[in-house]
């Protein structure tokens, strides 16, 4: 796996403009998801994985930052870096970047494996965690993005 993990390139779509002239905000969480997707398949999670284990994973939370506007048109590319995980779960941080090499949105995501007979929330199979062991030591090495771990709220003096 790249480190951090870069996305096939995709295009912001006519019909993903809003009345503003710009990206609409739910299309920043398309282009995010498409792109882990993408990621999820070295990982193990491939589309595959849910109809031959019976598990898949949820997004338990996730938080998205507009740095700056896309418009129709626009190239773009998402890197993934895996944050950390357990048996259960995984925390991801993401870039959106415009093909000039701009970044326009991040994103963080906190992931659960699920048992689809549940469903409920499982550890994943050992040949993932370890998988997933290799991966954090890979992206450890990147440091800590300076955007992780933002939070929401107005600060009064």
């Amino acid at each position: 796996m790249q480190t951090p993990f870069r996305a096939s390139p995709k295009t912001v779509l006519p019909e993903w403009i809003d009345f503003n002239g710009h990206l609409n905000m739910a299309y920043y969480s398309v282009l995010f998801d498409t792109s882990v997707d993408e990621a999820y398949e070295q990982i193990g999670f491939g589309p595959d994985y849910a109809r031959d284990h019976g598990h898949t994973t949820y997004v338990a939370e996730f938080h998205i930052c507009y740095v700056r506007e896309l418009h129709e048109g626009d190239s773009v590319y998402v890197t993934t870096q895996l944050v950390d995980y357990d048996e259960k779960r995984f925390h991801t941080y993401q870039e959106l970047y415009h093909a000039d090499g701009w970044l326009a949105a991040t994103a963080e995501a906190m992931t659960l494996h699920v048992d689809m007979s549940g469903p409920r929330v499982a550890p994943m199979p050992e040949h993932i965690q370890t998988r997933m062991g290799e991966i954090l030591k890979a992206h450890s090495a990147l440091g800590t993005p300076a955007r992780l771990n933002r939070s929401i709220g107005i600060k009064r003096k």
